[in-house]
């Protein structure tokens, strides 16, 4: 026999707002923020918003307006009438950690992660339209990169700089390609050398930002501080604000 989990009328209320993009903006920047960081709850976050596209047949969704009416003046405190069937173990337990933003799940997480979080994103890469055949390799690489493949795209660039381990740009490309894979501490090594190199490097500024961030994420404050504070982007000086409140 199939395992069934049930929700309360509560708590599927907020996942369905949260799918349905009616959240204020504060309410959805916390809910990014924990999918963010638990793996096991963005994709329980998936399950549910499989769920919800599959009921919204007319049929079905005549019957979620029911649910809505019946349970409408009724008593935040579940009832056996007021509750949906799902077929999804553990549902309630994962999508119980946004009943009641700004609950205590919120709060345990760490300010250096909140920010990392807020004012990480991922570099754009370079323009490859116009890429010379003389750097395909390169190219080819960011092509993948681009396209959200960083590990195949950072396999091409380490071969690369192993021939050329003082190039500034497979450094700074590798180390923001390990930022975007979730990688940190690969990152720091790359950009460390890419922010040391004494030439003239276009990208330096965004080097030190994402150096800052990366120690940001490891929670080493004084380090972050000490590469945003190089940078000339404008986020890193809202950064540096931040940590010194």
């Amino acid at each position: 026999m199939e395992d069934k989990e049930y929700i309360s009328k509560e708590l599927f209320e907020i996942i369905e707002r949260y799918i349905k993009g009616n959240m204020t903006l504060k309410e959805l920047q916390d809910i990014n923020q924990l999918i963010e960081l638990d793996t096991d709850f963005k994709q329980k976050v998936e399950e549910v918003k499989t769920y919800i596209h599959g009921i919204e047949t007319q049929a079905l969704k005549e019957k979620l307006d029911d649910f809505h009416e019946a349970t409408k003046n009724q008593p935040n405190v579940a009832q056996k009438s007021n509750l949906i069937f799902l077929n999804f173990k553990r549902i309630a337990i994962a999508a119980a950690f946004i009943i009641g933003l700004g609950s205590i799940w919120y709060f345990s997480i760490p300010q250096n992660e909140k920010l990392y979080a807020k004012y990480y994103k991922n570099d754009p890469g370079l323009p490859t339209t116009m890429s010379s055949t003389n750097n395909f390799e390169f190219y080819s690489a960011m092509v993948k990169y681009k396209h959200g493949e960083y590990k195949s795209a950072i396999q091409s660039w380490n071969a690369l700089v192993a021939k050329t381990p003082e190039n500034d740009t497979l450094n700074y490309f590798i180390g923001v390609a390990h930022l975007a894979n979730k990688n940190v501490d690969s990152a720091i090594p790359f950009l460390e050398r890419t922010v040391q190199s004494k030439k003239d490097f276009p990208l330096i500024n965004d080097a030190n930002y994402y150096l800052g961030l990366a120690y940001l994420k490891e929670g080493n404050t004084e380090l972050a501080k000490q590469f945003l504070s190089k940078s000339n982007n404008d986020l890193s000086k809202e950064l540096i604000l931040k940590l010194s409140d």
